[in-house]
């Protein structure tokens, strides 16, 4: 106001040509309040659907109907400590130790391959830790690589445009992740970590030609892994024609359409699936949302698809209006990790893509999956946090 003579709160004086300092200027961001919505919404529909998915295996193996429903409870509880955490912290802080988290990552996935060390179950070893509590290192490796990534490009900056500097470098670190995961064997998901680097280096300005020139240089490696592998070759053959080995290798996908086919336009009704009675394989994990369409039909699915594609939209925009490089690469990884493997997960249970044992994230059954989620989650709308409040496009 004129003729005030309150002095400024901090800073030089107007006189002095100096922009003053206020709270107003230093005041954060409020959180993007839609996203926040998105996903506790898919939080929500994952719990119902895991009790619903899961009842009839609890109870037939522990005498528990909610015995799932339990544990993925207690799993939520350490995925929101560990995503407001993820939200509090200067995200900034996490440049200098992305080279820790990597280094982690890395170690921990060759733990894993160790005998007597790493857990094994279905014919894979991707686990660590004690019977009964257990996580998957790859998952932390995917949130490391992110991390890592979003780092190493910010400080490239244009030279992230160069195949020799930029593109190659990032994706010898990538590959040196996939290995290990490749041989757990869980191609699904070195596949997402592959993914989600080009999706990175894209956003960071690489050249599309030299995207290209890798991704065609990586496909014979690929097609070797798939052909020297016969259960590879059979997952191939069975999404080319499920029906051609109904009772083996096309039986997942197969039941799964089933399941889809039955729910039609409104669904059966939640908890009344037919398919969930020990005809679909991994019901409450990898195919939960084949039972999710069975129960609540097409709209219900589309639903969840939307519910996808607002995250994916709301949290563009967060890492559009990034106060840095690094914070908008972040973003930008964080996002991409997660809706890749959403409609990856969407593709399978569709017969869309080849099966690969990847969740869909925040619905499905498993700890790690849901930590790694809002962690990332957390991180995104903490970078959304850091733009100064005056600018919010929100």
């Amino acid at each position: 106001m004129l003729g005030s003579t309150r002095a400024p709160a901090r800073g030089r004086s107007p006189a002095a040509g100096r922009p003053v300092a206020t709270h107003a200027a230093r005041r954060l961001a409020a959180p993007d309040s839609v996203l926040f919505a998105a996903v506790a919404t898919l939080v929500a529909i994952g719990l119902i659907m895991i009790y619903s998915a899961s009842s009839a295996t609890a109870y037939a193996a522990y005498h528990d109907t909610a015995y799932y429903l339990k544990r993925q409870l207690m799993w939520l509880v350490v995925a929101l400590f560990c995503a407001y955490f993820a939200y509090r912290i200067d995200y900034r802080k996490l440049r200098s130790a992305a080279p820790i988290g990597l280094g982690l990552a890395f170690v921990a996935l060759i733990a894993v391959l160790v005998p007597h060390v790493g857990q094994s179950s279905g014919g894979s070893r991707r686990w660590l830790g004690a019977q009964g509590l257990s996580f998957e290192p790859s998952e932390f490796a995917k949130l490391a690589l992110v991390v890592f990534l979003a780092a190493k490009l910010s400080t490239l900056g244009e030279r992230a445009r160069s195949l020799v500097r930029g593109v190659v470098p990032c994706l010898f670190v990538t590959c040196a992740l996939a290995v290990p995961i490749l041989l757990e064997p869980d191609m699904g998901t070195a596949s997402l970590i592959v993914f989600t680097a080009f999706g990175m280096l894209f956003c960071a300005g690489a050249r599309f030609e030299h995207l290209a020139m890798c991704s065609l240089s990586m496909l014979p490696v690929v097609l070797l892994a798939i052909g020297s592998s016969a259960y590879k070759r059979a997952r191939i053959f069975a999404f080319l024609d499920p029906w051609k080995d109904p009772q083996n290798t096309g039986f997942h996908i197969i039941q799964s359409l089933l399941a889809l086919g039955s729910g039609g336009l409104w669904g059966l009704g939640l908890g009344a699936s037919r398919q969930k009675f020990f005809y679909l394989p991994e019901q409450y994990t990898d195919f939960i949302f084949a039972i999710l369409g069975e129960e609540l039909g097409l709209l219900g699915a589309l639903g969840v698809i939307a519910l996808f594609l607002v995250f994916a939209f709301r949290a563009v925009r967060i890492a559009l209006a990034a106060p840095d490089r690094f914070g908008m690469l972040l973003a930008l990884g964080c996002t991409l990790a997660i809706v890749i493997q959403a409609f990856v997960n969407v593709g399978v249970v569709t017969s869309s893509w080849p099966v690969t044992g990847v969740p869909l994230p925040f619905v499905s059954f498993g700890g790690t999956s849901l930590v790694v989620s809002l962690v990332a989650v957390g991180l995104i709308i903490n970078v959304g946090r850091h733009r100064q409040a005056s600018s919010a496009p929100f």
